[in-house]
């Protein structure tokens, strides 16, 4: 690494009971999955990564209450690139900012998403933004998939960023989706409750694993809001934050999420797919999951604050469709 990879304030995370036996190089993609893991292997090769104070290897298998210190080398690019992006303004003060994000935008620059990503948009369109994320993620404080849309929360300020930050990881916001799926569940509403882990052989997904080391405990709620012949639509709340939870969930109990390429085996429909038709007009190219609401104590003054986001075109289209073929 050179000089300037190895300078930076070390990182100091203390692994949580519930992420004891990961091996570390997992760990540590799934809490910066803007770095590759083969790039954290790089930097824990260098002896730049220490559990307790002691420099480990990749397969290190952690223990609840270990502290993992670690320096960062700087990606690529030294933060994103200001762009000109319009942006959907849901709620503004001078503590933060909630954006209706658009579909198939990214949140943060990574690999082969350099721009037109949120944070450009936000760093033209917001004179400050927190700091806390590092160069690369300004005023990010939480996420949401590249295809999800929805509200997000940006942070203007460090203690603003802290105070939220503190909210997700005590789970005391209240995150609420609609998701379009593929059947219908047989339950109008149902709790499901499964662990989720890194996926066996194919490293972009998750999957549903009991008793693995990458696995944490995930729980989401569902209920049905409309059944349609082949599809519904279901409002979800995710109790837990995992990645791809919502999604692997559904799936796992047999309605995937329309148009998941992941876990529904497919990235698009069209209108006579939906309707029986012979119409070739595609309505939809993403998988259909929306964050509608989003309810969390303002950081600065402590007072209850919800913001929703009106639900996105695509997704209302695919509705008018399905709603067109009731009996």
């Amino acid at each position: 690494m050179s000089a300037n990879e190895q300078s930076g304030e070390p990182i100091v995370i203390v692994v949580e009971p519930e992420q004891a036996g990961a091996r570390l190089d997992a760990y540590l993609a799934e809490r910066f999955p803007e770095y590759s893991r083969v790039h954290l292997r790089r930097v824990i090769g260098s002896q730049r990564v220490t559990v307790d104070g002691v420099a480990t290897k990749a397969a290190h298998r952690l223990r609840a209450g270990q502290r993992v210190s670690l320096v960062l080398p700087e990606l690529p690019r030294n933060g994103p690139v200001p762009e000109d992006i319009p942006l959907d303004v849901l709620y503004e003060d001078e503590h933060l900012v909630a954006i209706n994000k658009p579909a198939n935008m990214v949140v943060h620059p990574a690999k082969g998403h350099w721009s037109g990503t949120l944070t450009s948009a936000l760093a033209f369109r917001f004179d400050q933004l927190s700091t806390i994320g590092g160069a690369n993620r300004p005023g990010i404080v939480h996420r949401l998939d590249r295809e999800t849309s929805g509200v997000i929360v940006v942070a203007k300020t460090d203690r603003a960023h802290f105070a939220l930050g503190k909210q997700f990881e005590a789970r005391t916001t209240r995150k609420e989706y609609v998701a379009i799926v593929v059947g219908v569940p047989n339950r109008d509403r149902d709790r499901i409750e499964q662990p989720i882990g890194i996926h066996p052989y194919q490293r972009e997904k998750m999957a549903i694993r009991a008793n693995h080391p990458t696995s944490r405990e995930a729980e989401t709620f569902y209920e049905v809001m409309e059944r349609f012949r082949h599809h519904a639509l279901v409002r979800v709340e995710p109790k837990t934050g995992r990645t791809h939870q919502i999604r692997v969930h559904l799936a796992h109990i047999g309605v995937p999420v329309l148009c998941d390429r992941l876990y529904g085996g497919r990235s698009s429909i069209t209108v006579g797919e939906l309707s029986g038709t012979s119409d070739e007009t595609v309505v939809l190219s993403r998988h259909a999951l929306h964050a509608r609401r989003l309810a969390l104590k303002h950081p600065f003054t402590g007072q209850p604050l919800e913001i929703e986001a009106p639900l996105a075109g695509d997704m209302q289209q695919v509705l008018e469709v399905l709603r067109g073929q009731q009996p």
